[in-house]
């Protein structure tokens, strides 16, 4: 059955094309199993709740804007009644029964790991001027006289660094609400809010299902913006502007969403398995409700047979709050890839520790590739259970960091990508492989001896223990490393100071290049003996183990202005007198990749690595091999161009000696293979 939805039509219609339904939330009441639904041209400011599920990849309902026609879902209302209360200040009073059950303007910005402000409330609400969004006053008064933000501190890393859009931060808004009214107040300086395009904030998502288990629903071709979305941790509930609500096998693609509160895309875990219980009763650590999460979840079914299995693909995704794409345990067994995300937290209007361009926990056998993240807080951030998980052939720059992995055990295949930000990623993991990526800024490894997280059967969701995070058991093979001259002397001076810090301790070791694992043992085998060789004098089981470093496999890299290669790597190409010259260049919606590369690099090559090469995951007791479970062989390259013989280092086979020039995404972008 297909049913058609159109500005034209009645909600009492049939949903016939020459009788459409008015709106989607018709159709999606009583769209079943197969059945199509076709939204034609227009505005639709609606919450979409799909009522039933798909029953099959091959039974899914699909939702899909008319092929050539622009369809637009929105959380938001216009609204053309505003007064004018002095200057550029204006004012619109509403009656609280306009927002229904949910209040943006009474919401807040709450829950587990949320950080900043703590000195006033952020609210869910917010206004926008012809698609560009307000920032929250902090009284009336600031409202009244607003001042121009210049720059801001990144949370991130303490450093003070430029607002990228300074005149928006001019633009505020103000609300007050008592039993009857929400009033709503903004300065909207040069601008007639009765005569330009000004709308609010009203509900909470824009394609939502309101029930768990509404599986197999494919949403294709809209515009989504404008929702009111909370604060997103993985001990609390998930909505984002769109979302499978611990669903299996959605579609989301070729869709553009942008300005959610918080998340846009969710594939995450409901209330029904921890709602902020951090924040709320305050008698334990966030940690151990997360671990609670876990086995909550897995006693209630979590599955692959039941959850997740999600395909995210070809979106454009920006101007959101917390992330673009989110998920805890309901992204497992998911694929995400030819996605640009962009402008993720870049507001600054609050900050937590969930926060990143894709933010995931419990990914397992998760596929992330071929995507463009750019100007975020955080690329990408993978927490917990980032088990045979891939991070494949995405292009990273111009973030406050581009990859972060914490307390995760692997195996996880990081390969091909290009990190091209000044601070390129944080290693709070093991088991972890990287393998033919270019890396153009530092990174930091760090052990995590407080915090024991799971493990799994190998691709299933199946827990078979849980341990400490004790650093290394990584393994980095032919990537390009590109250091910083005067970062790199700092840190190489900050570790021998501090012997600890390099060792991976309670400290961090950072550096540019892969010397920060100098400390560990080379191969399982020389890990083994030395805790034979402590055991024979002093029998012992755990306290040996913590006494030597997991091994670091470490060969055939390539290191460029002063990045700093692992002591015990036979071969390595390092030309310290050579000035490497790189810079990622976008022009109008491209990128290219700029990079000099000096003599002899062409001669620097080797083979594929594959699951036989690859030396096992130690904690976990796995392979490197794809999700389901055969062969994993990494012998395309960052464009798909296929492996004969060897190659260079680095994720782009054809790079040459000398100045390269090489296109790294274009608009409509269509994702290589993996």
């Amino acid at each position: 059955m297909t049913y058609h939805v159109a500005k034209t039509g009645k909600e009492s219609n049939s949903g016939s094309a020459t009788q459409p339904f008015l709106t989607i939330s018709a159709a999606a009441a009583v769209a079943t199993a197969g059945d199509t639904v076709i939204v034609h041209q227009g505005e639709y400011r609606e919450w979409v709740k799909p009522k039933n599920p798909g029953l099959s990849h091959n039974r899914r309902i699909t939702y899909k804007a008319a092929d050539g026609e622009k369809v637009v879902i929105k959380g938001s209302e216009r609204i053309q009644t505003w007064e004018n209360v002095e200057g550029s200040l204006w004012r619109v009073t509403l009656p609280n029964s306009f927002f229904g059950g949910y209040n943006p303007y009474v919401e807040t910005i709450y829950g587990d790991w949320f950080k900043w402000p703590v000195n006033r409330p952020v609210h869910l609400g917010d206004v926008y001027l012809n698609g560009m969004s307000f920032f929250e006053a902090e009284s009336l008064d600031h409202a009244k006289n607003p001042k121009i933000i210049t720059e801001h501190l990144d949370r991130w890393t303490e450093e003070i660094v430029p607002v990228k859009n300074p005149n928006q931060t001019k633009y505020l808004w103000f609300s007050q609400v008592d039993e009857a009214n929400t009033t709503i107040y903004a300065n909207f300086h040069e601008a007639n809010p009765n005569e330009a395009c000004v709308e609010i904030n009203v509900r909470k998502c824009c394609f939502y299902p309101e029930e768990t288990g509404r599986d197999y629903i494919t949403v294709s071709g809209f515009e989504m913006a404008h929702a009111a979305t909370p604060w997103t941790p993985p001990t609390g509930d998930q909505p984002g502007l769109i979302g499978a609500h611990w669903s299996k096998g959605w579609i989301i693609e070729n869709n553009i969403i942008h300005d959610s509160k918080c998340s846009a895309v969710s594939i995450g875990k409901p209330a029904a398995y921890g709602s902020n219980y951090r924040t709320s009763r305050k008698d334990k650590p966030g940690y151990l409700y997360q671990l609670e999460t876990v086995f909550a979840a897995s006693h209630a079914g979590w599955s692959k047979e039941t959850i997740g299995s999600h395909i995210i693909r070809n979106n454009i995704i920006y101007n959101c709050g917390q992330n673009g794409i989110v998920g805890h345990l309901g992204c497992a067994f998911s694929e995400i890839y030819g996605n640009h995300i962009y402008n993720i937290d870049m507001k600054r209007e609050f900050f937590g520790s969930e926060i990143g361009g894709i933010k995931l926990h419990g990914a397992i056998d998760v596929q992330i590739h071929s995507n463009y993240i750019h100007d975020c807080s955080l690329g990408i951030w993978l927490d917990w259970q980032i088990q045979g998980t891939r991070i494949s052939k995405n292009l990273l720059h111009s973030n406050n960091r581009d990859l972060f992995i914490e307390v995760t055990h692997g195996p996880a295949m990081i390969d091909h990508n290009i990190f091209g930000s000044k601070y390129a990623f944080d290693n709070y993991a093991q088991g972890t492989a990287y393998i033919r990526n270019l890396i153009a800024g530092k990174m930091i490894i760090k052990k995590m001896l407080n915090r024991a997280t799971p493990y799994h059967i190998p691709h299933s969701t199946a827990i078979a223990g849980i341990a400490m995070v004790y650093g290394y058991d990584d393994r980095l093979y032919q990537n390009i490393f590109i250091g910083s001259a005067a970062s790199a002397n700092k840190a190489a001076a900050s570790q021998n100071a501090d012997p600890e810090a390099a060792s991976g301790g309670s400290n961090t070791a950072e550096l540019f290049g892969t010397a920060m694992y100098d400390p560990a043992t080379a191969s399982l085998e020389e890990y083994i003996d030395k805790i034979e060789a402590m055991n024979k004098a002093t029998p012992g089981d755990l306290y040996l183990f913590e006494m030597v470093e997991q091994p670091a496999y470490v060969s055939d890299n390539a290191y460029f202005n002063n990045a700093k290669a692992f002591a015990k790597e036979a071969r390595k190409l390092d030309t310290p007198g050579f000035d490497t010259e790189f810079s990622i260049e976008e022009d109008s919606g491209a990128a290219w990749l700029n990079i000099t590369l000096p003599e002899g690099f062409q001669s620097f090559t080797s083979g594929a690595h594959c699951t036989n090469t690859i030396p096992r995951v130690r904690i976990v007791d796995a392979e490197y091999e794809n999700p389901d479970g055969s062969k994993l062989v990494l012998d395309s390259d960052y464009h798909g161009q296929q492996l004969v013989g060897e190659a260079v280092a680095g994720p782009i086979f054809g790079l040459k000696p000398g100045k390269n020039r090489v296109q790294v995404w274009r608009p409509n972008h269509v994702p290589t293979p993996l």
